[in-house]
């Protein structure tokens, strides 16, 4: 499973003496307990990871954009290498022309049914923001 190979890098990290991909998988296994341990049942599967490392990537992205305008330096080059961390186990995510492709192919180019499609064929594949953005400016 994705969740092992992060535990894995997670223990490397720290014994090469990386704080920073330390911090961000430790976040990423932190996130999995919590899902795995919320009374739900279910055993989160490796879709459910990919949920998490997406979600936790765009946070640390989001507060590096704070320190930039902030104009701390040295936060945004160690926030910087989390995010590359955490982008080592995300799937390469579809390009802009290839969700064009797939939203021209598609019959029904309503938002929603756009959105539908890619959600049960493409999670995880395609950033879902950007997905929405395209289907809006090809109607």
């Amino acid at each position: 499973m994705l969740i092992d190979d992060i535990k894995k890098a997670s223990l490397q990290a720290m014994k090469d003496h990386n704080p920073d991909a330390r911090t961000s998988l430790s976040m990423v296994i932190s996130r999995y307990q919590a899902l795995l341990t919320s009374g739900k049942g279910e055993t989160p599967t490796d879709k459910d990871v990919i949920a998490i490392l997406i979600k936790f990537s765009k946070e640390l992205e989001e507060e590096r954009a704070g320190y930039v305008a902030a104009g701390r330096e040295e936060s945004v080059a160690s926030l910087t290498r989390q995010i590359e961390a955490v982008a080592a186990f995300l799937p390469k995510l579809m390009s802009e022309e290839e969700i064009k492709a797939v939203i021209l192919s598609l019959e029904d180019r309503s938002i929603p049914s756009v959105m539908r499609y890619f959600k049960a064929n493409y999670e995880g594949k395609a950033d879902m923001g950007l997905v929405s953005k395209l289907a809006r400016s090809l109607q």
